[in-house]
């Protein structure tokens, strides 16, 4: 079984985020690996551990795209436990919304591939759209699953196949997909782990293929802000925040402050 984990470098959530440049794209120059990715990544981990690991013939690749920096994505998920990596980068990517994204993401699995199982997060923390997964297994013609809170795999006479839970507000549904399919998982389904120092060590010797998009058989005008549906036409610094209301307690504050709450519409 092979499966693939898709990671991304996406802007640390502890700093502010900030739009640059002539198109007004995000700036990345404090990334680190998605949080959500994580839990895709775990995901495959436990799967692989509990069908017997390497031993048994699985193996387990995290993919990635974006500019040079990208390719620490990848550092983090071989640390964790990952096999191997690929990282495809090329100038003309710069820009892609979600359709470009998923286009050549598309053209990078078909390229290495094939793969038995797609592991992706819910969203990544940067665009939050959840588009990409949905996309992504429509270009590739794959069975989706997407939120998946739980998952696991069965060994059946014509190959494998998967059973996800995705939790709603009011119920639970159980889905059943056969392999190849893809998955997306939610921050609920595990608590990922972290890189200890023996992981650390081994990443060091572990593989990263580089591809460009020629590589992919992809055109510089199928991908970027050429390829691309949707673009930003403009962006302004969010508003200061405004100094609160301050009740005094004079003997009335609570009538006070259910008149404020009300007035708001929080009553």
């Amino acid at each position: 079984m092979h499966i693939a984990v898709l990671v991304k470098h996406v802007p640390d959530a502890q700093f502010d985020r900030h739009i640059g440049g002539d198109q007004l794209t995000t700036v990345r120059s404090e990334s680190i690996l998605s949080e959500l990715d994580e839990y895709a990544l775990e995901a495959a981990l436990q799967l692989v551990e509990a069908h017997g690991g390497a031993g048994a013939g699985h193996r387990i690749t995290a993919l990635t795209m974006g500019p040079a920096a990208a390719v620490n994505a990848v550092k983090k998920s071989l640390q964790i436990g990952v096999d191997d990596g690929v990282h495809l980068t090329d100038e003309a990517l710069f820009g892609s919304d979600a359709s470009a994204t998923s286009r050549a993401l598309a053209a990078l699995l078909e390229q290495v591939g094939p793969f038995d199982l797609i592991l992706t997060g819910m969203a990544s923390t940067d665009g939050e759209t959840s588009l990409v997964p949905a996309q992504l297994a429509e270009r590739l013609g794959l069975p989706q699953v997407t939120f998946a809170a739980s998952l696991e795999l069965a060994a059946t006479d014509d190959g494998w196949a998967l059973t996800a839970r995705r939790d709603n507000d009011t119920f639970a549904e159980t889905i059943e997909a056969p392999l190849p399919a893809l998955v997306s998982v939610t921050d609920q389904i595990n608590d990922p782990r972290y890189p200890n120092f023996k992981g650390i060590m081994a990443a060091k010797k572990k593989q990263i293929q580089v591809l460009s998009l020629a590589d992919c058989g992809i055109q510089a005008d199928e991908v970027g802000l050429p390829g691309s549906w949707t673009r930003v036409e403009a962006a302004e610094p969010r508003p200061p925040r405004s100094q609160g209301v301050i009740i005094t307690d004079e003997g009335d504050a609570g009538i006070r402050l259910v008149d404020f709450l009300a007035g708001q519409k929080l009553l």
